[in-house]
């Protein structure tokens, strides 16, 4: 991989030893840049897990994508500069309290002196990577955050506004291949069971907090303010998209939309 563009693309310009500030640095500056969308879903275009496949993605066509995809691609981007990256395999936490199937979601476990959670690829998450042996809890951002052990499995919790700990997901150490996650990968990309296929969505962070395209709603938060607003077509949406995220569609026409959500 020609790291180069990589970098570019994320504005990293600082060091690229493999250590753990590094890691915080490399782990911010991607979700700074680059959004989480699942906006080929919704284009009937294939989402390939394959290196040249999301690199011709993510750096050259200044897209983003979803969990498989960014995390998969930062993996490949740590293991060039000389870290030691496995997949991980989790269950995102359901409506009902329970957790997604294995390999509903991706995250990386970075080995170093000390072992990190990293994942650039969940949305609204942690911007730098969290100590994966640390019981107690880790502040990012304002939010707190707390990995349980419940046996052979990991659990990472997040504080709520109201002061109770959340379920995030659910995850194992064990580490994965591209190819263990194709099965869920196209799950979500055809199932009208998976919440990728139902609702449209396309969310960075920011420096003070975050923007989010969830169908035709405008949610841009700065601190504790947020502001909304509904699109009123798609000439608008387009408009958002370029101005928020740099992302070009060059005139592809989505499936569906669904304003009600």
């Amino acid at each position: 991989m020609d790291i180069k563009p990589y970098l570019e693309r994320i504005d990293h310009k600082g060091p690229l030893a493999p250590t753990a500030a590094t890691l915080r640095e490399l782990h911010r500056a991607h979700m700074l840049a680059v959004p989480f969308e699942n906006l080929d879903i919704h284009l009937d275009r294939q989402i390939m897990l394959e290196d040249g496949s999301l690199f011709s993605k993510i750096v050259e066509s200044r897209r983003g994508g979803f969990c498989y995809e960014m995390n998969g691609l930062f993996g490949a981007l740590l293991r060039e500069i000389g870290f030691r990256v496995d997949m991980l395999s989790a269950g995102v936490t359901r409506e009902d309290g329970g957790f997604g199937p294995p390999f509903d979601h991706m995250a990386l476990l970075v080995h170093l002196d000390r072992r990190w959670l990293a994942d650039v690829g969940f949305g609204d998450s942690f911007c730098e990577p969290l100590l994966l042996d640390d019981r107690g809890e880790q502040m990012r951002d304002g939010f707190a955050y707390r990995i349980d052990e419940e046996g052979e499995n990991l659990t990472l919790r997040r504080r709520s506004d109201d002061g109770l700990w959340k379920d995030q997901y659910r995850f194992t150490l064990r580490p994965h291949e591209f190819a263990d996650y194709q099965e869920m990968c196209r799950y979500h990309q055809t199932s009208a069971e998976s919440i990728f296929t139902r609702r449209r969505v396309c969310t960075r962070a920011t420096v003070d907090g975050r923007i989010t395209l969830s169908d035709m709603r405008l949610i841009i938060t700065r601190g504790v303010d947020q502001q909304e607003r509904l699109l009123e077509d798609e000439s608008e949406y387009a408009q958002a998209l370029r101005e928020h995220f740099g992302i070009e569609l060059g005139g592809l026409s989505f499936r569906t939309i669904n304003n009600s959500m």
